[in-house]
């Protein structure tokens, strides 16, 4: 009999990428979603792509207790993946409040209605924000380096999310967990089906890089070129959004096949290959045969200077590990906005 996974912000980025690869898989999926950050467009997207035209959606706030009640008693779920959570490290430096209030009590929401109904398999969207600002001497970063304190709002919902998962899973023995932390989901799916479509102003570089080539935008900031970098620019791990969403696949088998080695686990997902803000835009223009109009601008709040996984443990423990290179994921990326022009 298949298993049934519920998708919370399915409808999104990295969700509606995950979706497909689940129904791929076997999987019956449904998604849930409040469109705060998104609409249809990647939904439609995910039925075309899979060809799966009945896949049940729910317009939902996963912070309204008595739907999260609601969608569980109206679905048989065998596990969770949540990802409705606000994701912009600046916003939540200038709005905390809102990123705590959203954040967390949509997750604590999903984890009480679990724990209602006998327990859950929950795999959580979490963050290498959460490993704070390493040292340069303690790169690149295991699942076993120190959490450091968070740089920003953002990142300490993650952090204490996480926690909340542990506790859970240690107080409810219904109640599985695995967190993965994500570096830089970066790309779209090679159909031009589905990408970020972020609404208003993208939080996210690539959107940026992306909406400056086709001329939606004027100008590309890059946020500080005075690092202790190589080139001045901070270093980060850009994994693939395609790659990214097949670890989750794994990590669902991993808790529904009982193979699980504790009750609650994490993992790096990454490539453990860092890359630089400015070789990301100089590697777009090259792939796409472009020329982007950039300028350097002061650092903004909360970045880190450089961050990048060692991805060992995800790769030995749950048979995945990043294959698409920068290239293919660059290339991807201009023909999903080239796909948004056209339509």
């Amino acid at each position: 009999m298949k298993k049934t996974v519920l998708v919370s912000g399915g409808a999104g980025f990295i969700g509606s990428h995950v979706t497909v690869e689940l129904i791929g898989a076997g999987y019956d999926v449904v998604v849930a979603d409040n469109f705060s950050n998104c609409d249809l467009t990647c939904f439609e997207g995910v039925k075309t792509i899979t060809g799966r035209k009945d896949i049940p959606f729910v317009e939902m706030d996963f912070c309204d207790k008595t739907a999260v009640r609601k969608l569980f008693a109206d679905h048989a779920i065998d596990a969770v993946i949540h990802f409705a959570a606000y994701k912009a490290v600046g916003e939540s430096v200038s709005e905390p409040l809102m990123y705590y209030q959203n954040n967390l009590v949509s997750f604590m929401n999903v984890l009480e209605v679990a724990r209602e109904r006998g327990g859950c398999n929950v795999l959580f969207s979490s963050s290498a924000t959460v490993y704070g600002e390493p040292s340069p001497d303690r790169l690149p970063v295991t699942e076993q380096s120190e959490r450091q304190p968070a740089t920003s709002p953002y990142g300490n919902t993650k952090q204490i999310s996480e926690d909340v998962l542990r506790d859970c899973v240690k107080a409810y023995p219904g109640i599985k967990g695995i967190a993965l932390r994500y570096f830089n989901p970066i790309g779209a799916h090679p159909s031009a089906l589905i990408g970020e479509l972020p609404r208003g102003v993208p939080n996210n570089l690539v959107p940026f890089i992306t909406q400056t080539a086709s001329g939606k935008r004027a100008c590309l900031s890059i946020f500080g070129n005075d690092y202790p970098t190589p080139d001045g620019t901070c270093l980060r791990d850009y994994i693939d959004i395609v790659d990214l969403a097949k670890a989750h696949v794994c990590a669902v088998a991993r808790m529904l096949d009982g193979k699980m080695k504790q009750e609650y686990e994490i993992f790096n997902i990454g490539t453990g290959r860092p890359l630089s803000v400015y070789e990301l835009v100089t590697a777009f223009e090259k792939v796409n045969k472009l020329k982007l109009n950039y300028k350097f601008a002061p650092r903004r709040a909360g970045d880190v200077t450089a961050i990048w996984c060692d991805p060992t443990l995800a790769n030995e423990e749950l048979g995945w590990k990043a294959e698409r290179t920068v290239e293919e994921t660059l290339e991807a990326a201009w023909k999903w906005e080239k796909h948004l022009i056209e339509k």
